[in-house]
């Protein structure tokens, strides 16, 4: 089965979805906005989930600025229209490209924990808390880095002052945008919780309901909160009365009267906000097929993770494979990488994370060589050594892989002068901690479950264990691809907690291996193998031929609804953009150009 059957397969399951999905508006309502997946044209491109936000880095780009200005612009506007996978009370990780230096930089904007965090944060009488106790609460709340990446990110290579760059989205806030079923879906999965929150319940639950689809939903409290940041810079945040507010919140959660919510309180300090910084290092890099691949190094994982998955692939011609072959091969490798991920990779601030040994070829060939094309390995795997690689090695025991939150948003932007920002931003689970900031108009991340709450297994080191001022690991996965001469290829990534670097790996080899158009490469359907006793498996290759020719190899296999909701942009060797997102996953996505030209 070859690129057509591949395409094939990814439409089944669109028209599928679509079938199921679409509805028409209620009386007195707007049907919300159509959504396009595919734009082609010049003077740049914006992909993300949402047409207002992709429509305000468009506006942005249209009245001169560049990629970096319009993607704090667009950050900003899903700040308002997908405030439970980001906003100012989170942090993600920002990957750029600049054209005249042919450089890539990146800024980790990863929340952290509170100076007085130790080991047992999530212990309580020495077990680890129940997860949803711990994700509702103040206790999971990490100082947030988002406002200080758009700063450091502006800074360091925009153009434009944030103050004008916050515009679009304070007036979107104020005028409200369109309720559309997956906004709607996903109130309705955090109702509960989010009623017991007064403040969570007033912007999100009006007149104690869901919010009708169609329906305007206005956000005036984050409008005034943008205006603030615009006119005050992020000091507001980390130095003035809209930390101050944080801090209260996360200290005291305002649980509404007669609620019988525990919501435990965290240790969050106005002196954890001031000592908040982004970090700025060099990307992840590996070659392969050619060409230069530059992601996220630690804090997050999902450079090291995708750049070792695509050095184990690097010996194997993936565009002559049958699809069962490729598939056989991407999971497997993915496996791997997922063994060396949870032994080695968590914040280098704390851990001695081996990231040149993670990515070098040596390594990867002395795991490589444990794939067989005829026989799948077993899950968990144990763990290489990349500081001493040694051919089909193993460095002590396998331990599984923890959990991880499966909410986030991804932009990809390209600008008319070729500079590319691929930027993953966060509050972690869907809603975050579900508490909003009283005033404020945005949520509370609940980034600190994304440490382990106790070591995934008691004889081996766990790196990702919480600690003072700690970065919690991450999967989030920006990615640019380049080719020889230092030219921008590609720009990927993708929300899905874990599942997010497999997202990436497989859309890159889809698109580089395989031959399919990028937007193709996005809506193929997904597997998901991350050192697990079974591969999770979207609907269109779960329900497949493929599924019982992979299981004869030993693949064991579980259904998953959707994984992960990418966005990219390509260029064209005619100097045209090609902006993709989604067709159906989390509602579609949207993308859009400056100047089209099919």
């Amino acid at each position: 089965m070859r690129r057509s059957a591949v395409r094939s397969l990814a439409l089944l399951a669109v028209a599928a979805a679509v079938a199921t999905s679409v509805a028409a508006a209620p009386p007195g309502t707007a049907p919300p906005p159509a959504k396009t997946p595919e734009a082609v044209g010049y003077g740049g491109a914006v992909a993300s989930v949402d047409v207002d936000a992709t429509a305000a880095g468009i506006e942005v780009l249209r009245h001169g600025g560049n990629a970096v200005d319009a993607a704090v612009a667009t950050a900003a506007a899903l700040g308002v229209t997908e405030p439970y996978s980001s906003g100012i009370g989170g942090g993600g990780y920002f990957v750029y490209y600049d054209a005249g230096s042919r450089t890539v930089h990146t800024i980790d904007g990863r929340e952290t924990a509170p100076r007085s965090a130790t080991s047992s944060l999530f212990l309580e009488n020495g077990k680890p808390l129940p997860f949803p106790d711990a994700v509702t609460s103040g206790l999971s709340v990490g100082t947030p880095g988002t406002p200080a990446t758009w700063d450091a990110a502006v800074d360091a290579w925009g153009s434009k002052p944030l103050s004008r760059l916050l515009k679009p989205a304070e007036r979107l806030a104020r005028d409200g945008f369109t309720v559309d079923e997956t906004f709607r879906q996903q109130t309705a999965d955090n109702q509960a919780r989010f009623a017991d929150f007064p403040d969570t319940a007033k912007l999100f639950l009006p007149g104690g309901q869901l919010p009708v689809v169609g329906s305007r939903l206005r956000n005036p409290d984050l409008a005034r909160t943008y205006e603030e940041l615009g006119r005050e810079g992020v000091d507001a945040v980390y130095r003035g009365d809209l930390g101050r507010d944080i801090v209260r919140t996360v200290r005291k959660p305002p649980v509404a009267p007669g609620s019988s919510r525990v919501a435990r309180p965290g240790d969050l300090t106005d002196k954890d906000l001031r000592a908040y910084a982004v970090e700025r290092q060099a990307p992840t890099k590996v070659d392969y097929r050619g060409l230069k691949v530059y992601g996220m190094a630690p804090s997050s994982s999902g450079g090291t993770t995708v750049g070792e998955a695509l050095n184990i692939l690097e010996h194997t011609d993936l565009s002559k494979a049958s699809e069962v072959q490729y598939l056989h091969r991407y999971i497997e490798a993915s496996r791997v990488a997922f063994a060396d991920r949870g032994r080695w990779v968590g914040d280098p601030a704390f851990e001695d994370v081996p990231t040149k040994g993670l990515l070098s070829q040596r390594f990867a060939d002395s795991r490589a060589c444990l794939i067989s094309d005829t026989k799948a390995l077993t899950s968990p795997l144990a763990p290489g050594d990349p500081r001493h690689p040694a051919p089909c090695a193993t460095s002590g025991q396998a331990s599984p892989t923890t959990y991880e939150g499966e909410n986030t948003t991804h932009l990809t932007v390209a600008d008319k002068w070729g500079n590319i920002v691929s930027y993953t931003l966060t509050i972690e689970q869907t809603g975050g901690s579900g508490i909003t900031v009283p005033g404020r108009g945005f949520l509370l991340n609940n980034e600190l479950t994304d440490f382990s709450f106790a070591p995934a297994s008691p004889a081996v080191h766990d790196p990702n264990l919480p600690g003072p001022g700690k970065r919690p690991r991450s999967s989030m996965s920006p990615t640019i691809v380049l080719d020889g001469r230092g030219k921008p290829v590609m720009a990927l990534g993708s929300p899905g907690g874990a599942t997010i670097i497999t997202t990436v790996l497989q859309s890159l080899v889809g698109h580089l291996d395989r031959g399919l158009p990028l937007v193709d490469a996005i809506a193929a359907p997904r597997a998901s193998q991350r050192n697990g006793a079974r591969t999770e498996l979207e609907p269109g290759l779960y329900n497949s031929p493929l599924r019982a020719q992979l299981e004869a190899l030993g693949q064991a296999f579980s259904l998953n609804p959707v994984i992960g909701a990418a966005t990219g942009v390509e260029r064209l060797d005619d100097g045209r953009w090609v902006a993709a997102a989604e067709r159906v996953r989390r509602g579609g996505g949207s993308a859009m150009v400056v100047r089209p030209a099919g």
